[in-house]
């Protein structure tokens, strides 16, 4: 639902001509993360780590630092971003295709924990650490590849080691003291609801117990908690997943999960207006200011974006048949929602989608065409 300080402000921006924007309502993202913070506070509980990789945005990070126990990034630039913002945040530092320059970054920022993808990454980190004087922290990243029914997105081949090369990692961690191996990492699928969850956590923690002599290892569980954008009030079930990850965990492990989508997508809303309405082959369709290559979620994610019309009153065509909302990319999939009950949506209503800050402006193929840019604002920081 849409709070009156969005739509005050998606209303405001009318007059400023300062559409299309994302508008962040901090409240709401404060609200969340503490509910989610409550809920992670019973006893053999995770850690939790913020995944940068969802909104990077620095009112974004600053808002969830005293809710989390640390922030995951993946890439060299998101590294220095989040060092910036939160100098003295516990960071751990994933993803496939570590460069040079990246493994030299980790050592010279100082990063927590290294998630290590590869027997081949492990070696050169080693070598840098050597070259350096520096030691590292590493978890050996594993892939559990098996069918993942019912998944929004199985982590394929390219994510993490399959348990075969997780043995290759052996020697070079035994040539290498300075690299200390603290444990284990997964994350095998993303848009599991509680239950799924849990049985996938099982999984790994079963895997990794035991595993290279480790008496109290740290297991990371990964991210991917379920995200319902076809129905924004159901939110993954955080009460359940933590007492059931609570009863996983043996005395001196420590379990550690890095959610993203799930902690920062509702506090994002993408407001745009109506150009035009027209009908075309018996079906409505209302042309919006911008289009998906601000908002690329619908697309690459193959839903319809929730929305709320706010009217506005205009004298233009107007429709209260299903409509699908495009936008003026030269592009058939520029698709935000198809045949979507709107109400009455005419030209010069400002329409808000919800659910957009996760994976929304960042994800995005900014300079398709080269429309203008969308402005930020950011409430109730």
């Amino acid at each position: 639902m849409i709070t009156d300080d969005v739509r005050e402000r998606a209303v405001a921006l009318i007059e400023d001509e300062g559409l299309p924007a994302f508008v962040y309502d901090l409240r709401t993202l404060r609200s969340h993360a503490a509910a989610i913070r409550e809920a992670l506070s019973v006893p053999g509980a995770p850690e939790l780590y913020y995944a940068a990789k969802a909104n990077a945005e620095a009112p974004v990070l600053r808002t969830l630092a005293p809710y989390v126990d640390g922030i995951e990034v993946a890439s060299g630039g998101e590294l220095e971003h989040v060092r910036r913002v939160l100098p003295d945040a516990r960071l751990a530092f994933g993803g496939p295709g570590k460069t040079d320059p990246e493994l030299a970054s980790i050592l010279r920022l100082g990063v927590d924990r290294v998630h290590v993808e590869s027997p081949y990454e492990l070696a050169r980190l080693a070598t840098l650490a050597r070259e350096t004087g520096r030691e590292v922290d590493v978890l050996l990243r594993v892939n559990l590849a098996r069918r993942r029914d019912g998944v929004a997105l199985a982590m394929s081949g390219p994510f993490g080691m399959d348990p075969e090369a997780i043995e290759d990692c052996r020697a070079t961690l035994a040539a290498a003291p300075w690299v200390r191996l603290k444990g284990f990492h997964a994350h095998l699928a993303s848009g599991l609801e509680a239950p799924g969850m849990l049985r996938q956590s099982e999984e790994i923690v079963t895997w990794a117990r035991g595993r290279f002599g480790l008496t109290a290892p740290e297991i990371n569980l990964g991210g991917g908690m379920a995200v319902d954008y076809a129905d924004p009030g159901r939110l993954f079930d955080w009460d359940a997943y933590a007492k059931g990850v609570a009863e996983l965990g043996l005395p001196g492990e420590t379990l550690r999960i890095e959610p993203g989508r799930a902690v920062s997508v509702y506090c994002g809303w993408y407001v745009t207006d109506v150009l035009d309405v027209k009908r075309a082959h018996g079906a409505w369709y209302a042309i919006l200011r911008g289009g998906t290559m601000h908002l690329r979620t619908p697309v690459t994610k193959g839903h319809d974006q929730p929305f709320v019309v706010i009217p506005q009153g205009g004298p233009g065509p107007a429709t209260d048949e299903p409509v699908t909302l495009v936008g003026q990319l030269c592009t058939p999939k520029d698709v935000f929602a198809r045949t979507a009950p709107a109400g009455r949506i005419a030209v010069g209503d400002v329409v808000a989608f919800a659910m957009a800050g996760a994976y929304a402006w960042n994800i995005s193929h900014h300079d398709f065409l080269m429309h203008p840019k969308p402005g930020f604002h950011y409430l109730n920081g």
